[in-house]
């Protein structure tokens, strides 16, 4: 039946609203990934900069010495190259979207590595970083930043890499929602190499350079630095889970049913909208080939391969229901037709497994 004009009015408002609420939801992405990508690139190169300019007088510390010679060995820099990634792919896969082509195949792509670098190093070891760096700087700040320092990096540059990164996974934990891992195996490994490997560099740099990157650990013993170490691990790997249980908090809605497409990636309503209306006009019609794909989608369904990641709808503007404007004459006589064809059906099974 064909929808009164009132409705059909009131349906063109709420997509209107959604529509609206969507351009400004991406436009505040699009600024925000933008300004941090550019004050994470800026921090990197003023970073540099500031040991390639290095005076005599500033060499002679032996703990500025160090920092310049293992400058690429620090978790603080390993997070901040984290960050920039993460950014650099946030803001190309809103580029995308402002020329609605973030759901090729090419923006699937940038979607899936921008999720799982956030949610598998991103936001386990900036936590990490932030916490445990403020932590022990305000117990004593020698133990981790000695007052040295202070000669060649500048307090907003501390700032930058130890404080600005806590403020980039907050915002985007309430921009974008994920209430689900992307790919658990996948983020999970990152998490291990990442936890192993940075493991590796940091106490080889002790064995073959004979100092600690950061004074914390020595004055402790050799006990006491595994102890410290299982909870480096340990807190990451906390993090890491914490992430969604935030998400979740914050994201009440419930979870969209996905739609596997032909790549085994799950399409949000929006894709699914959008597809309807390019689509619009060019209805097949034909109950057999309805009820072939329903099977079809129905088999999918059941195989169990479709990807947990595409459960989580990244954007706030796909957790609103979009509303049919009206039904076409075509579309009215389908729907007629298969109803007639439904109900024949059924009551020739039902005849069928009558007693009579």
């Amino acid at each position: 039946m064909v929808k009164s004009k009132t409705e059909t009015i009131q349906a063109i408002s709420d997509n209107v609203a959604v529509g609206e609420k969507t351009v400004m939801l991406t436009l505040f992405k699009t600024i925000f990934h933008l300004l941090f990508l550019v004050h994470f690139l800026w921090a990197s190169v003023y970073g540099v900069s500031i040991f390639l300019n290095l005076t005599e007088d500033q060499l002679k510390e032996p703990q500025i010495v160090m920092m310049k010679t293992y400058l690429s060995c620090y978790g603080t820099n390993w997070n901040a190259s984290f960050q920039t990634m993460f950014l650099g792919l946030a803001l190309l896969h809103d580029m995308l979207r402002w020329l609605d082509k973030h759901d090729s195949k090419l923006g699937r792509r940038i979607k899936y590595f921008r999720d799982v670098i956030f949610n598998g190093l991103v936001f386990p070891f900036t936590c990490f970083v932030t916490g445990m760096f403020w932590c022990v700087y305000l117990i004593d700040r020698e133990l981790v930043f000695p007052q040295v320092y202070d000669q060649i990096v500048p307090w907003w540059l501390n700032h930058c890499v130890h404080t600005n990164i806590f403020i980039v996974i907050a915002i985007e934990t309430l921009l974008t929602r994920r209430r689900q891992p992307t790919d658990v195996k996948v983020e999970r490994c990152l998490w291990v190499f990442v936890s192993i490997f940075y493991a590796v560099v940091y106490y080889s740099v002790y064995f073959f350079g004979g100092c600690w990157l950061y004074g914390v650990f020595g004055i402790m013993t050799w006990w006491q630095v595994c102890l410290y170490q299982t909870g480096i691990w340990c807190s990451t790997w906390v993090f890491y889970n914490l992430n969604f249980i935030v998400n979740k908090m914050i994201h009440k809605e419930g979870d969209v049913t996905p739609k596997p497409s032909i790549s085994g990636d799950l399409e949000s309503r929006e894709t699914k909208f959008q597809n309807a209306s390019r689509s619009e006009g060019a209805v097949e019609t034909g109950s057999s080939k309805i009820r072939k794909d329903v099977e079809l989608n129905s088999t999918k369904d059941k195989s169990g391969m479709a990807n947990a990641a595409y459960l989580n709808d990244n954007d706030t503007e796909n957790d609103k229901k979009w509303k049919s404007i009206g039904v076409s004459k075509n579309d009215a006589s389908l729907s007629q037709s298969l109803d007639k064809s439904t109900g024949t059906n059924f009551k020739r099974n039902q005849f069928e497994k009558s007693s009579l």
